[in-house]
C-alpha cells in the first residue's frame, strides 16, 4: 500500500471515525526507512505509535524530532536507537542519558524558532506522529494539551499519523486538525501522563515570597512547571486583575482563576484569555482546559513571539536556572557538558518582559545545589555549561536570600549584588574571588 493509497483508505466521516481506526502497527504503513518524523510531546506523546515504530526492525535510518516526551520511550534502548535516531529540541529526563551516551542528539534552539524549521523545510518532515482529541460533528480534532511545535509539524508534513485518544482534552485556539488531514489513525482510551502538584520546601517557599513581591496588580505572567512557580502562584491571592501569556502552565494557576485573581482583562494581546502553547499536570488540569474557551492554545512561535509578548504591560517572566556566574550569565540547559533540558523559551520571555512597559524579567533559583554543598552562584560557569540567557539580558535574580536587579550595573557591582543573595556559607569565598578578579581591595575601595 502506497502513502497515497493509505490516504484514501480511511473513511473520514467524523461519525464513523472509530470504524476507520486501525492498529498502531497498521497506522504506520506509510513510514519508510530514512524518513524524518516529528513526535508530539509532553502529555500528548503518542505512546502506542512509538511502541509500534520501535517494534518494526525493518525500519532504519529514521530521525525523530521532538520536544520533551512523556511515558514509555522504547526508541531510547541501545538496540533500537541504532535504527531510530532521537533529536531532542528540548531534552526531557528520559533522553538525558541517551544524549550523554551518544545514542541520541540534542539541538540547541529557541522554542520560538522551531516551527519555522519545519515550515521552511530546513528540517524537511515526512511524517508527523501526533495524539489528537476525537473529532467533533464538523470533523475537527484538536492537538489537545500540546500545540507548541506540533501545529507547524502537522501543517508541514505530507503524512500525518495519529493516535486519537478518547481522553485527550479538546482545546481551543489554533489547535484544530481536520480528520481529513490525517493519513491514518489508531484509537485509544488511556489516561494522559500526570504530574501531581508539587509541594514546595522551605527554600522554594521563600523564593516564592521574594518573586511575589515583584508582581504588581494587572501584571501578565509567564511561568513554568515545578515547585518554584507553584510557590509563586500560591502567594498571589492578594493581587488583582492578573493576566497570563505563557508557553506552558500547570495546576497552580487554576485556583487563581477560580478566585478571580486571574482575569486577563487588561492584556493587550488576547485580552480575556489565558494564552499558552502546552500544559502539563494532573487530571484536574486536563479537565480545566477541556473545551474551555478561556484558554487559547497557540504555536510556540506565537506564544513566544518577543514583539507580541512585549505589547502587554507589566509582563513578569519567571524562569529558572541551574547556575549563574558573577557577571550574570545564566546556565539553564546543561550541567557542564551534560545536557539537562534545553534553551526552551527562557530567552524569548526574558527579553520580552524587559521590553514590556513596567515589565520584570526574573531568574529564580535556590542558592545551593547538592544538598547545600555547592553554590549555584559561582565565579564562573562549569566548563561546557551553556549560556541560555546572556548577562546583557538578565535583570532580576532571586534566591531564598533576596532579590537583586542587575540591569545597569557594572561587572563589579553585579558580582557584589549576586553575592548578597548567595548562601551565607559561600559569600566570603565568592567575595575573595571577585576581589581578585576585578582587582579591588576587600572591604571596598575604588
Amino acid at each position: 500500500m502506497t502513502p497515497s493509497d493509505l490516504a484514501r483508505s480511511p473513511v473520514h466521516d467524523p461519525a464513523r471515525w472509530r470504524e476507520s481506526a486501525v492498529s498502531a502497527h497498521d497506522a504506520l504503513a506509510a513510514v519508510r526507512s530514512g524518513m524524518r518524523l516529528f513526535v508530539h510531546g509532553a502529555a500528548a506523546t503518542p505512546t502506542p505509535l512509538l511502541q509500534a515504530l520501535a517494534a518494526r526492525p525493518a525500519l532504519e535510518g529514521l530521525r525523530l524530532y521532538h520536544l520533551h516526551l512523556e511515558g514509555e520511550l522504547p526508541f531510547t534502548a541501545p538496540d533500537v536507537a541504532a535504527r531510530l535516531r532521537s533529536i531532542s529540541l528540548f531534552t526531557g529526563a528520559a533522553l538525558r542519558e541517551p544524549v550523554a551516551a551518544g545514542r541520541a542528539d540534542f539541538m540547541p534552539i529557541f522554542l520560538s524558532d522551531i516551527p519555522e524549521l519545519f515550515r521552511s523545510g530546513r528540517v524537511p518532515l515526512d511524517v508527523a506522529l501526533v495524539q489528537l482529541s476525537p473529532p467533533d460533528r464538523h470533523g475537527m480534532c484538536t492537538l489537545g494539551t500540546s500545540v507548541d511545535a506540533a501545529r507547524a509539524a502537522v501543517d508541514a508534513a505530507p503524512i500525518v499519523i495519529a493516535e486519537i485518544n478518547e481522553r485527550m482534552p479538546r482545546t481551543h485556539g489554533n489547535a484544530m486538525v481536520p480528520l481529513s488531514r490525517v493519513t491514518a489513525w489508531c484509537r485509544s482510551d488511556r489516561p494522559l501522563p500526570e504530574h501531581p502538584p508539587s509541594q514546595p520546601d522551605e527554600v522554594e517557599r521563600r523564593i516564592g515570597e521574594q518573586v511575589a513581591r515583584l508582581i504588581d496588580d494587572r501584571s501578565t505572567l509567564q511561568m513554568g512547571i515545578g515547585a518554584i512557580p507553584d510557590a509563586v502562584l500560591a502567594r498571589l491571592f492578594d493581587k488583582h486583575e492578573l493576566g497570563v501569556h505563557t508557553e506552558m502552565f500547570s495546576d497552580g494557576l487554576i485556583p487563581l482563576v477560580a478566585a478571580g485573581v486571574v482575569t486577563n482583562r487588561f492584556k493587550k494581546v488576547h485580552p480575556g484569555r489565558i494564552v499558552t502553547s502546552f500544559v502539563s499536570g494532573s487530571r484536574a488540569l486536563y479537565d480545566f482546559v477541556d473545551d474551555n474557551p478561556l484558554v487559547e492554545f497557540h504555536g510556540c512561535d506565537r506564544t513566544n513571539d518577543v514583539n507580541l509578548i512585549g505589547k502587554n504591560e507589566r509582563v513578569v517572566a519567571i524562569n529558572s536556572a541551574l547556575e549563574i556566574d558573577l557577571t550574570g550569565q545564566v546556565c539553564a540547559d546543561s550541567i557542564g557538558h551534560r545536557i539537562f533540558s534545553g534553551i526552551g523559551g527562557q530567552m524569548d520571555f526574558m527579553h520580552a518582559a524587559a521590553r514590556s512597559p513596567g515589565g520584570r524579567a526574573v531568574i529564580a533559583l535556590p542558592s545551593t545545589a547538592k544538598g547545600g554543598q555547592r553554590s549555584r552562584i559561582a565565579l564562573a560557569l562549569q566548563p561546557g555549561a551553556g549560556v541560555v540567557t546572556t548577562r546583557g539580558h538578565v535583570h532580576w535574580v532571586v534566591t531564598e536570600w533576596g532579590a537583586v536587579d542587575l540591569h545597569g550595573l557594572t561587572l563589579r557591582e553585579r558580582g557584589e549584588a549576586l553575592i548578597s543573595v548567595a548562601h551565607p556559607d559561600f559569600r566570603a569565598e565568592l567575595t575573595r574571588e571577585l576581589a581578585a578578579l576585578r582587582h579591588f581591595p576587600l572591604g571596598g575601595g575604588s
